[in-house]
């Protein structure tokens, strides 16, 4: 299976640069610029800035199929950062459920571990070691209050270059639904939802506002973390089949135009048990809702550049965010709190 480009016609400029991958064991292709800039016939397009004087870098979008195995899910996730950061990525965002996905909650539950836990550690020094961000997407994480409720958070962390835990958001908005086909989760059942929602964390590719695979459908936590300063939104993510060849990808593009940012969504893909399957179909958006690179589905991974500049200029051309009317409908609400729990952890 080899990474694809979206099937729609698109068009970007040299400064976008898509990485075509594809699963263990291969080598590495190298980064495809498709030149060009201007309008798609049907689909306007603004021009981009000179990459030579724009800030950014180069992202990439993880895509796997966890498993309980806890010790294949490290060896597939940690290869594909290695081969991110090879490949010239800043900062590398891996799915909900890159530690692992339970084919039940109690297995969820005996599986989980702390923030201090073995997981957490290797991914810590695996940063360091291909001195890379690490967006870690739905940690299963056993909190502080584990031993008094018996239940966990789905955090999502953020690691920098250095090993060091930036951030720590834990999921706002739990998945309980019943589908069609008969399937039917019940996030709640097991786990606590967070308590408050993070202000973007400065990264070397741009302001990171986190959130986790459900919260993609509440439109206001991500216009509350473009308020205050997001430039990137990314929305690890393991969708269910039906859900994701609805709403996936349309949802994350509203979300790049309506906010007009950046939108990185690694996803899981394919079968992880007998009763649970997810989407695929990890992408990167830009702020004016083009999809710069998108896997299809199996494990591996697709890169596209941040322009920054760009960013500024899409804002700057279409300034729908100074005419948004809080004084008529209201206003979405303010960030709180700080990086995790109070304090910065390390």
């Amino acid at each position: 299976m080899s990474l694809t480009l979206s099937p729609r016609p698109m068009l970007v400029s040299p400064d976008v640069a898509v990485s075509l991958s594809c699963p263990s064991p291969c080598v590495p292709q190298a980064h495809v610029d498709v030149p060009g800039c201007g309008s798609v016939p049907g689909r306007g397009s603004v021009p981009r800035a000179d990459a030579a004087v724009s800030p950014g870098g180069l992202v990439a979008a993880v895509q796997v199929t966890s498993t309980g195995d806890k010790e294949h899910n490290w060896q597939q996730c940690s290869a594909l950062v290695r081969r991110a950061a090879a490949q010239g990525a800043r900062a590398v965002f891996l799915p909900e459920g890159f530690d692992f996905i339970g084919d039940s909650p109690q297995q969820s539950l005996a599986l989980a571990e702390p923030l201090h836990g073995d997981i957490v550690g290797r991914y810590r020094r695996l940063a360091k070691e291909c001195d890379v961000w690490l967006s870690l997407g739905g940690f299963h994480e056993r909190g502080d209050d584990w031993e008094s409720t018996g239940r966990i958070y789905n955090c999502h962390l953020l690691l920098d270059n250095s090993g060091s835990v930036v951030a720590a958001y834990r999921k706002l908005h739990l998945f309980d639904a019943e589908l069609p086909g008969g399937i039917r989760l019940s996030e709640s059942s097991f786990t606590n939802p967070g308590r408050e929602l993070l202000p973007p964390i400065p990264t070397p590719v741009g302001k990171v506002g986190l959130a986790v695979c459900y919260d993609l459908r509440f439109p206001e936590l991500a216009q509350a973390l473009r308020g205050a300063g997001a430039q990137l939104l990314t929305f690890p993510s393991a969708f269910t089949v039906p859900t994701g060849a609805a709403h996936w990808e349309v949802l994350l593009r509203a979300r790049a135009i309506e906010c007009q940012c950046y939108v990185v969504a690694a996803a899981q893909s394919g079968r992880h048990s007998a009763s649970r399957a997810s989407f695929g179909h990890s992408l990167v958006a830009d702020p004016w809702g083009t999809v710069l690179a998108q896997c299809q589905e199996g494990p591996g991974l697709c890169l596209a550049r941040v322009d920054l500049g760009y960013l500024e200029r899409v804002r700057r051309e279409l300034p729908v965010h100074g005419h948004r009317r809080g004084d008529i409908y209201g206003g979405t609400a303010a960030t709180r709190g700080d990086s995790y729990g109070g304090t910065a952890a390390t």
